[in-house]
């Protein structure tokens, strides 16, 4: 009787080693090009969030008939607040941005008191900053700039940027309304 001897069906070490280190090196390639998409993409969402809350302004005052102003860096760097316009020295009040004291929603209903739209308080997402600006958004949908307190007729599209990391990205916003994200 003879007996045959089947080959061993496992891995070498040499094999698992060889495998191992192919493993590494596609994922030492890989990982710095999966952190450039994630950074891209967690500005995308700043930059989102921005735009979308100019688009809901214009939108809200097209269909409220009031006019609204979009404030960045309100309360302070990072943030973002719609404010209804008063026509008031409230408008340009260094506290017009703080919850407590332009509360949303709003304590009283009454569509006659004001500020009834108000906006909350948004947080730009992902440590995202965005340049200093206010646009003033007309019942009309036209937009104009808030210099200094004074609303500016806009001459040419205003850049809004906003940046992450070293990282930008920009939009524009131009005097009938139209915000194109670049």
């Amino acid at each position: 009787m003879s007996f045959r001897r089947h080959g061993n069906s496992g891995f070498t070490l040499t094999e698992l080693m060889l495998t191992i280190a192919v493993l590494g090196t596609i994922v030492a390639i890989g990982l710095p090009v999966m952190t450039d998409i994630t950074a891209a993409t967690k500005l995308s969402e700043a930059s989102r969030t921005v735009e979308r809350e100019f688009q809901s302004a214009r939108l809200k005052a097209v269909s409220s008939n009031r006019v609204l102003r979009v404030r960045t860096n309100c309360p302070a760097p990072g943030y973002i607040r719609t404010v209804e316009l008063l026509g008031t020295a409230a408008d340009t009040a260094s506290n017009r941005c703080v919850q407590t004291a332009y509360p949303f929603p709003p304590p009283d209903t009454e569509i006659t008191t004001r500020p009834n739209l108000d906006g909350p308080v948004r947080t730009i997402p992902n440590n995202a900053t965005v340049s200093d600006v206010v646009l003033q958004f007309a019942p009309d949908g036209t937009v104009t700039q808030v210099v200094g307190g004074v609303p500016t007729v806009i001459a040419a599209p205003v850049t809004v940027t906003v940046t992450r990391q070293s990282k930008s990205k920009s939009m524009t916003v131009n005097n009938i309304g139209k915000i194109q994200l670049q």
